[in-house]
């Protein structure tokens, strides 16, 4: 299976925050942007696997900043790293400012996927090559990460984390 570079796997969406779309302090709800997030996501995947793919966790959201009513939205994700039949898509979440055209990241979130045919069977996916200085460290801390949601889940002893543990030497 050939491997492919991480802007192969790139979405982006860009939509404006409406009033339906919104809490009482006309913030965009968190679950809304949860789904928004996954959706981006799921396609990033999708274009790197070319298969189905589904969502297994939701690793890490960074509710960094309010999104107001009326903002321009814009979720960038891409695949940072592919293991056997999974990738951990990673996603940032932008505010453009009307006038200026200026953007500010405001959130971060990180999932993981599997690759599944059509009866929901994982298969094997490509590997990522990073390619910029950031998707090679998101890369690198994929791993890191992968170890630790296995320890924590009592799927990999603490000793074989190799990873883990060159956090610590």
């Amino acid at each position: 299976m050939k491997a492919k570079t991480s802007s192969a796997s790139l979405a982006i969406s860009t939509d404006i925050i409406l009033p339906s779309d919104t809490n009482a302090l006309n913030g965009l709800f968190g679950g809304e942007l949860l789904a928004r997030v996954d959706r981006i996501c799921c396609i990033a995947a999708q274009r790197h696997s070319n298969s189905i793919c589904v969502t297994v966790s939701v690793n890490n959201v960074s509710f960094g900043k309010v999104i107001p009513l009326g903002s321009m939205m814009t979720i960038e994700a891409k695949v940072s790293r592919a293991f056997n039949s999974s990738m951990e898509v990673i996603a940032d979440v932008f505010l453009e400012d009307r006038n200026s055209g200026e953007r500010t990241k405001v959130n971060e979130a990180i999932y993981t996927f599997v690759a599944v045919d059509e009866h929901g069977k994982p298969h094997r996916v490509p590997e990522i090559i990073p390619e910029t200085k950031l998707e090679k460290m998101r890369f690198k801390n994929a791993l890191q990460r992968k170890q630790l949601s296995l320890v924590v889940a009592g799927k990999l002893k603490p000793q074989d984390a190799l990873e883990l543990k060159s956090l610590f030497e």
